[in-house]
């Protein structure tokens, strides 16, 4: 068996290094079933989530599903956590392991163009 030592870790990643050559162990995205589980242990649902940020109550869904930044900040606000925790695949790149800047779109004001 060969020997691994570990280079460094992050949240999300653990680098390892086998004969010289770099592997990386990922953690995978939370199961869409458990962010809502970790939504009701604390007393919610995703729907009075959605509508307490102002949005229809199905919106939020759209986060569990595929990228969506504002939806995935909400989410992670609320169970106090930063959104590459629960979205790893979305906010870190696995070839340096490197947290990506993923901004919120902001609605241009048309009157100030």
């Amino acid at each position: 068996m060969s020997e691994l030592s570990v280079i460094y870790t992050t949240n999300t990643a653990i680098y390892l290094i086998e004969k010289g050559l770099k592997m990386i162990s990922q953690k995978s995205d939370w199961h869409p079933a458990d962010i809502i589980a970790a939504l009701r242990k604390r007393g919610t649902t995703l729907a009075a989530i959605s509508r307490q940020a102002g949005l229809s109550s199905s919106t939020l869904a759209n986060a569990l599903s595929r990228p969506w930044p504002k939806g995935e900040w909400i989410i992670a606000n609320f169970l106090n956590l930063h959104p590459s925790e629960i979205w790893p695949s979305r906010y870190y790149d696995f070839n340096t392991g490197e947290l990506l800047e993923r901004n919120i779109r902001r609605p241009t004001n048309k009157n100030n163009e």
